[in-house]
């Protein structure tokens, strides 16, 4: 706790009020909570919020981080776990057949293939089941019926009757219960069982060979997004191993796709395809397809052309068998496909549904832009370099449009933060070039009280560290846009911060995502002035270094480095997604 009020010492440049500053102390407060690994309550009101605390208990903490890391040289052993938590909870792996799913993984474009995937079997007047990860705002959003997340009452009752069942049978298996991840497939897969999907769209949480939706025995089709370099620890440190780990959801007859990837990634998939006997097909460039004039995506970015292809070739395979087994007496008469080689996918001619289904696609949270007023937010979860590369090529496609709308001045501003193992130090590179006025850091803890909203709580990680980490981002920019290491008196209390923008960007931590997100607005964001939201007052100088928002035409915010940032910005700038 102690080294924690030093590092809020550093940060309190942006207030106002030192030490005893009641805000900072929540914030301090949160420390102890988001570190809180505590058991459920035991006398419980069993409603939608005490569902949320007690699934929040089963968030790994780091020595089990550790723990798992080291199971990884046993995969099988995991499986086998998760298929005793799957028993215990009152379910048969051999019911997940029933579920006819689509499962698919890949490093970055795996959530937005889903929800092409999804959208285009809906059309179909499908009832289609979604499971997906991370949450933005709600974790209801992670499973969906019909492209929406369960209700708050359908998501309580599931929720109780999986976790008494595990509650119930954990003394006879040495007190254990499933990590959140788990745990949340687990219920998954119960909501879609109980609510007769006619399908599951299945999204792999990390990796795939060890992955606990792994435990799938026989989707209907597989598929590959786009691979990269992320999660190193758990699934190696090459593209190659990655791509290992990838295949491995690959099922001995089951036909599997991929998107284009580099020779060594799709080599390794080959290989993995051949061993496990399935056939694997690489998707054709979406402009390829047949159709009159470009196919139109709901989702904006170049990168998503290669993702709904991948959803085109997927979607197709899925309804080729369901047709095949609604004309047969026989729902399994669909003949296994056995590996050949790697084929190209044909480019056939997408049905007027599909075409539809591509449109209508949203996917909150990438390649998104909300307009408050004068104020334009973009928000992408790019937390990798490769995803971040494309959201800056999408940024930089988008925003000259509206800024010759704008009809005067158009200050750019960027906040940013990233968790994880994430190299922040290279995906910021990329994002210098974008010429920013402002860059504000702050960590991903929605806002500086006690009550925030227990869905968004992490347990996984230390406010200290996650403080820590955005002053260190705050320096990595400085050094990026040139600009020499300013001595750490300089980011106390004092008259040494200058009273407007300098040459280069200016750049400001901020203890929540609230407060930065109301210091850039300035009060111009309507949704952001609500009386009811907690206000961080700051320092006259730094109110100063905001002239430039206040007499703007226009803001630009580029929201971007994690998905649980850009959730966190949305509870508040989209109150919709709150209810």
């Amino acid at each position: 706790m102690l080294r924690l009020f030093r590092v809020l010492e550093r940060l309190r440049a942006c207030t106002e009020v030192p030490a005893r500053n009641r805000h900072w102390t929540k914030i301090a407060e949160l420390s102890v909570r988001f570190s809180s690994t505590k058991a459920a309550p035991r006398f419980r009101r069993m409603d939608y919020q005490d569902a949320i605390c007690t699934l929040n208990t089963l968030q790994t903490n780091a020595s089990a981080l550790e723990q798992v890391k080291r199971e990884r040289g046993h995969p099988q052993l995991q499986l086998q776990a998760m298929r005793g938590f799957l028993q215990r909870a009152g379910l048969k792996v051999e019911e997940l057949d029933r579920l006819n799913i689509i499962h698919v993984t890949g490093t970055k474009g795996k959530g937005s293939t889903c929800a092409f995937t999804e959208q285009i079997l809906r059309n179909y007047g499908l009832r289609t089941g979604f499971y997906s990860s991370p949450h933005l705002v709600q974790v209801r959003e992670r499973i969906r019926i019909n492209g929406q997340p369960i209700g708050k009452e359908l998501f309580t009752k599931y929720f109780w009757q999986v976790y008494c069942r595990l509650e119930e049978t954990k003394d006879a298996h040495g007190g254990s219960m499933p990590a959140y991840f788990r745990f949340l497939t687990i219920l998954a897969f119960h909501v879609f069982l109980q609510e007769k999907v006619d399908l599951a769209v299945i999204e792999v949480g990390i990796g795939g060979a060890y992955d606990c939706t792994n435990i799938i025995r026989r989707p209907w089709v597989c598929g590959i997004s786009s691979l990269g370099i992320d999660h190193t620890s758990i699934l190696g440190d090459t593209i190659e191993k990655i791509a290992w780990q990838k295949g491995g959801i690959f099922k001995p007859g089951v036909p599997a796709f991929t998107v284009k990837q580099p020779d060594g990634p799709m080599k390794v998939l080959q290989e993995r395809a051949e061993e496990t006997g399935c056939s694997l097909s690489v998707c054709p460039d979406l402009e390829e397809y047949e159709s009159e004039g470009s196919l139109r995506l709901g989702l904006a970015g170049q990168h998503q052309h290669s993702n709904a292809s991948l959803a085109l070739q997927l979607s197709h395979t899925w309804l080729q068998r369901h047709f095949l087994s609604v004309c047969s007496s026989d729902p399994a008469s669909s003949s296994p496909v056995e590996f050949s080689s790697v084929s190209p996918a044909p480019a056939f001619q997408p049905s007027p549904v599909m075409i539809k289904g591509l449109a209508e696609t949203e996917w909150p949270g990438r390649n998104q832009t909300l307009k408050h007023g004068p104020v334009m937010y973009f928000l992408d979860g790019a937390h990798t370099t490769r995803s971040m590369q494309a959201c800056v090529r999408w940024f930089n496609d988008v925003t000259p449009q509206h800024e010759r709308n704008a009809g005067g001045s158009v200050v750019r501003v960027l906040l940013f933060n990233a968790t994880g193992e994430r190299d922040c130090a290279a995906m910021l590179k990329l994002l210098v070039p974008c010429h920013f006025d402002f860059a504000v850091f702050c960590p991903n803890i929605t806002e500086a009280i006690a009550t925030c909203n227990a869905d968004q709580q992490n347990f996984n990680v230390s406010v200290e560290n996650m403080l820590t980490r955005c002053l260190d981002n705050q320096q990595s920019w400085r050094v990026l846009n040139g600009q020499a290491e300013k001595p750490e008196a300089e980011l106390l209390i004092g008259g040494g911060l200058p009273l407007v923008a300098e040459r280069h960007s200016d750049t400001l931590v901020f203890p929540c995502i609230l407060s930065a997100l109301q210091w850039i607005s300035q009060g111009r964001d309507s949704v952001l002035s609500d009386p009811n939201k907690c206000i961080i007052p700051v320092k006259p100088s730094i109110s100063a270094k905001a002239a430039p928002l206040r007499e703007a035409v226009n803001i630009h915010v580029l929201i971007t480095g994690s998905l649980h940032l850009v959730g966190g910005a949305l509870k508040h700038l989209d109150p919709a997604l709150n209810s």
